[in-house]
């Protein structure tokens, strides 16, 4: 699958890569872009290197995935650019949280909702306090039912 990271050379985006690094799924390695001046960055991948791309004369063609942790005004301004061209968008920032037709996504309790970005379209995560909320709620949910 052809995957990118908007965000590579900060610690989310450096985390992210690190956990990709494991994924039998990623069959190539991962793009990484960047604003112009993390541009040239070189970052560690499965034993080499890869280096960090500026997003805004980057070629984005052929990308399938894109995960997203820039900050919210880096998303709003990248993620339809990267649906429009092809990629399903998985957002990180506050950008698309409450925006309608987005799926707020929390895979083990609503995984089913991924479907619902389409191909080309953006998924929105909740913050990282709410994501812990959601789990053990979701499972109360459904032993019990809430209000």
């Amino acid at each position: 699958m052809r995957t990118a990271i908007l965000g590579a050379s900060g610690l989310v985006g450096r985390t992210m890569l690190r956990l990709l690094d494991h994924e039998t799924w990623l069959d190539t390695p991962p793009r990484l872009f960047t604003s112009a001046r993390s541009a040239g960055a070189r970052v560690p991948f499965r034993g080499g290197e890869l280096t960090c791309e500026d997003v805004a004369t980057a070629d984005l063609a052929g990308l399938e995935l894109a995960l997203f942790s820039a900050g919210g005004g880096t998303s709003r301004r990248w993620a339809p650019v990267f649906a429009e061209r092809g990629a399903v968008v998985v957002d990180n920032s506050s950008a698309w949280r409450m925006e309608d037709g987005v799926p707020l996504v929390v895979p083990e309790v609503n995984g089913h909702r991924i479907g619902d970005a389409g191909a080309g379209g953006i998924i929105a995560n909740p913050n990282c306090s709410t994501i812990q909320i959601a789990l053990p709620c979701a499972a109360l949910d459904q032993a019990f039912g809430l209000r």
